[in-house]
């Protein structure tokens, strides 16, 4: 594959600034499958380059990118979803904020980069479904948890009849989130039964004991099927649990550690996976037990168990296996 050219595009809620790296040529572009259509025309034309030597470089930007991805994966062009921050971070001091800026910027990093930034594989329509329904279910969850701890501190704290319309208006919003948390679940389950690839997915996952519904269905959004990551050791460094050491000359010898820049809420649902591993699986929690009878640090302990379970997921989902718990079977 030989890129000879990168386009850089500034994605906001109705226009796309996008910026040709050779050329310098500045252009504005409608946020709508029309002017996505028209973007790719006019990147073929200023930059003189093949479809197949033009790559599209463009940030994360929720659901104002979905129909930029989309089309550009019907039409067969190669793009890149990059973090904002790493495209920051390589740019050095800036000053200032400007949408054209900002696509020339994104060109920049886009081409000093065409040789190492892995191109996005085809669009799949029902991994987008599951990530959809999966981000609803995680609002929703939130917003249960908070009626219920409301609802919780006023009925300790406030002296009032139980029927007061106070307390009841939160319970029928508890009641109906429940209710529709449980329909997006029906839905999740729905959507992974009617696609035999993810079916089988979702059943190797969950064959790890300690990998619960909710974490399998995340992992295989994550992961975009197990294909953005080639090594279990890479996700792990994407969900925060990988630990890194903290060594300068002769002086600085700080503690092994994890890094803060984390999908966080991945890392939470892991470490829920390893309390329950600990508590459900024998061979865990032998291990964990071992650990803190030598002294060994409970936290640090625990996150190897996440990244156990971690390297387990992969090895099903590479030798398309389910896993065997050994220990069980000797016991």
């Amino acid at each position: 594959m030989k890129i000879k050219e990168v386009i850089g595009i500034d994605v906001s809620k109705l226009k796309l600034d996008c910026y040709d790296h050779h050329s310098g040529t500045h252009e504005v572009f409608d946020n709508t499958i029309e002017g996505i259509g028209a973007m790719v025309a006019w990147g073929l034309r200023v930059s003189g380059a093949k479809k197949s030597g033009l790559f599209f470089v463009f940030e994360h930007a929720g659901l104002y990118t979905y129909q930029l991805v989309n089309v550009l994966s019907d039409t067969a062009c190669m793009y890149a979803i990059v973090p904002g921050l790493e495209i920051k971070r390589s740019l050095g001091i800036t000053r200032g904020k400007d949408d054209k800026v900002d696509a020339k910027r994104i060109a920049q990093y886009g081409y000093r980069m065409r040789e190492e930034i892995e191109p996005a594989r085809v669009n799949n329509q029902t991994l987008n479904r599951l990530k959809s329904l999966m981000s609803l279910r995680r609002k929703l969850v939130s917003q249960r948890a908070g009626h219920r701890t409301r609802l919780g501190e006023q009925l300790r704290v406030l002296n009032m009849v139980k029927d007061d319309i106070l307390f009841e208006a939160q319970r029928r919003i508890i009641k109906s989130l429940d209710a529709e948390i449980q329909a997006i679940e029906e839905e999740l389950n729905k959507v992974i039964k009617e696609d035999p690839d993810l079916q089988n997915l979702y059943r190797l996952v969950t064959s790890v004991k300690g990998i619960g519904p909710v974490t399998a269905v995340f992992l295989i959004v994550c992961t975009g099927g197990f294909t953005k990551f080639s090594t279990w050791r890479k996700f792990a460094c994407y969900c925060g649990i990988a630990p890194f050491p903290y060594t300068s000359g002769s002086s600085v010898r700080g503690r092994t550690g994890v890094n803060h820049f984390a999908n966080k809420e991945l890392k939470t649902l892991l470490s829920m996976c390893s309390t329950s591993a600990i508590q459900y699986s024998l061979e865990m929690k032998r291990f964990y037990k071992r650990r803190i009878e030598m002294g060994k640090n409970k936290k640090s302990t625990i996150n190897i168990v996440r990244n156990k379970l971690l390297a387990r997921v992969f090895a099903v989902v590479n030798r398309g296996v389910p896993y065997v718990d050994t220990m069980g079977y000797a016991a």
